[in-house]
């Protein structure tokens, strides 16, 4: 198996962790692996050197959002009970760490996800999301205000735009 296989192959267990957390379902974020590692395998001649984490994660990151673009243009099912509501301790502030993250707009969900899971840097968050850095640090800013204010269970605040 030549080297570049193997770089990728050894970046599959960060690409699912940071999949899963990304799409909030198994399923998907298997899917989006699978579909990054093929995109990857296949343009292997295309990858002129540099990072190959950072180039792995924006295959993921552009295919999540075609993903999501995709889905915008469906109807929206949601669950009219909550069958889970009696669950205490850890199990319920793992929901809420859930909820408050499905809770972010795409794009701060996915810029604190690569910072605080998989540990990126500013610049590398950037290179990724194809965005100056100041964006990134602004974004994950605002992401983790939106964060600790949903578990502390205040309501967002409204901007007033002029």
């Amino acid at each position: 198996m030549s080297g570049f296989r193997e770089n990728v192959e050894s970046m599959i267990p960060a690409l699912r962790r940071y999949a899963r957390a990304l799409a909030r379902d198994a399923d998907i974020a298997d899917d989006l692996v699978q579909d990054t590692l093929v995109r990857a395998l296949r343009s292997e001649k295309l990858f002129i050197g540099g990072d190959l984490r950072s180039w792995l994660y924006t295959i993921l990151t552009n295919l999540n959002r075609n993903r999501r673009r995709s889905l915008a243009r469906r109807p929206l099912m949601t669950e009219l009970f909550d069958n889970n509501a009696d669950a205490s301790g850890t199990e319920a502030e793992g929901r809420d760490i859930a909820r408050a993250l499905a809770s972010l707009v795409e794009d701060q969900r996915s810029v604190l996800l690569l910072v605080m899971l998989e540990g990126l840097s500013y610049r590398e968050v950037a290179d990724i999301q194809s965005v100056p850095i100041g964006t990134v640090m602004s974004r994950l800013a605002r992401a983790r205000a939106h964060v600790k204010a949903y578990l502390e269970g205040q309501r967002p605040a409204l901007r007033a735009v002029k």
